[in-house]
């Protein structure tokens, strides 16, 4: 996927150890995350996926799981891990309103977006602000008409939801593209 408007391609930097216990940088992926894209022209980048909590880091077992999610993305959380994921929103653009069945930090990291709940209740988020998604129903709405939004979200799985008597689940709408989580 092409960089959209003025947004910087992020470089991620994956730590390790050389054979004598010194922090190096991995070099067995490129450092530009790459990204896909998704119907309605934003971009999804997995920067790091885990699988298993605690993650097992010993003979690059995370670094195993990460690559096989690059080959075959996860849904929008991993039932059992973690996911660190750039998001790129379209000017003027609107997502579907969603569920995921996770604990989600989401930043503004470039832009300004608007927070949507089903409730009809809104919020506008900022450079730098943050969201503690919890398996709300929401959507987020790019305010710009020229410039492109990212967001970065980091995503833990929660136990199953019940509120008012009502299990929740993951609710993807009509994000079309966009796999299921279970």
């Amino acid at each position: 996927m092409a960089l959209q408007g003025k947004l910087h391609h992020p470089k991620r930097f994956i730590t390790t150890h050389n054979d004598k216990g010194e922090a190096v940088i991995d070099t067995s992926l490129p450092e530009d995350a790459p990204f896909y894209p998704i119907p309605g022209g934003a971009g999804f980048a997995q920067a790091y996926v885990t699988k298993g909590f605690p993650t097992q880091l010993n003979d690059g077992a995370d670094m195993a799981v990460y690559k096989q999610y690059l080959d075959s993305a996860p849904g929008l959380t991993v039932s059992d891990g973690t996911v660190l994921r750039y998001v790129d929103i379209p000017p003027a653009s609107l997502s579907p309103m969603h569920r995921t069945v996770s604990l989600d930090y989401g930043v503004v990291l470039d832009g300004e977006v608007e927070l949507i709940l089903d409730s009809g209740e809104t919020r506008v988020l900022q450079k730098g602000d943050v969201c503690i998604q919890r398996a709300t129903m929401h959507a987020w709405r790019n305010l710009s008409d020229t410039e492109w939004a990212r967001m970065l979200y980091i995503l833990q799985p929660a136990q199953p939801l019940q509120v008012v008597g009502k299990e929740f689940k993951e609710d993807l709408a009509d994000m079309q593209g966009v796999r299921s989580s279970t």
